[in-house]
């Protein structure tokens, strides 16, 4: 397991008339990922962004574009986001009837498969397939919407999770999105979470740089 946190920071809570200033922002602060939040109005109620916006954010962005889709038949639009120059791709376990399929078909597309589980979705629901991704993203809020709080029972979901990637003898990261700041970043971190999820914590901060570099500092200090 990594002993450092990685931040990817989610455009979702950015300003969107200025999407390549706030991306070179946040990579220079240090950002490991830029986090992109792709929703389609049906597997999640907010329509957000699509390939266009992807390939647009690939030339400016210099550290790796980590694509979420939130949407459905992701099978069906997922060689778009591949085009587009995603680096990772993370997909919905709820919203994919062929999960397997679309994982080697990411890694085969020579990028980094990942997948999700909301916050009621079994975390044994993915035994079957968590030696084929590079990552697992937790959702700590239900997906949709930036801006929402915390669910607490997520700590017990990372610590879940990370037994059972053990259990398996595979170490993918950890991912954790939704209500990320300085009071619950530690708490994930401590129980095997490695990479952070931060959209209005970092964007709607006054000063996002150092809101970014706040918030790793105080989830490294949880590092044991």
């Amino acid at each position: 397991m990594p002993e450092r946190v990685m931040m990817a920071p989610s455009i979702l809570s950015a300003d969107f008339t200025d999407l390549g200033a706030a991306v070179r922002l946040v990579q220079e602060a240090g950002a490991d990922f830029i986090h992109v939040d792709v929703m389609d109005g049906h597997y999640v109620p907010n329509l957000t962004i699509g390939p266009p916006v992807v390939k647009a954010l690939k030339r400016v962005a210099t550290v790796p574009l980590d694509v979420h889709l939130m949407i459905s038949n992701a099978e069906v639009s997922v060689d778009q986001y591949l085009e587009a120059g995603a680096d990772w791709i993370t997909v919905h376990v709820e919203a994919c009837e062929h999960l397997h399929r679309i994982v080697s078909h990411i890694r085969a597309s020579g990028a980094h498969p990942a997948v999700s589980l909301n916050p009621a979705t079994p975390i044994e629901h993915i035994r079957d397939v968590i030696a084929d991704v590079d990552m697992v993203l937790l959702m700590s809020v239900n997906p949709g919407f930036g801006g929402q709080s915390f669910i607490p029972r997520t700590t017990r979901r990372v610590r879940m999770l990370a037994n059972m990637c053990a259990e398996e003898g595979v170490f993918p990261l950890i991912q954790v999105d939704g209500g990320i700041d300085l009071a619950t970043a530690p708490l994930v971190v401590a129980e095997g979470a490695r990479v952070l999820v931060s959209g209005s914590a970092v964007f709607c901060a006054d000063d996002p740089a150092r809101a970014l570099r706040e918030i790793r500092h105080a989830a490294e200090s949880a590092i044991v």
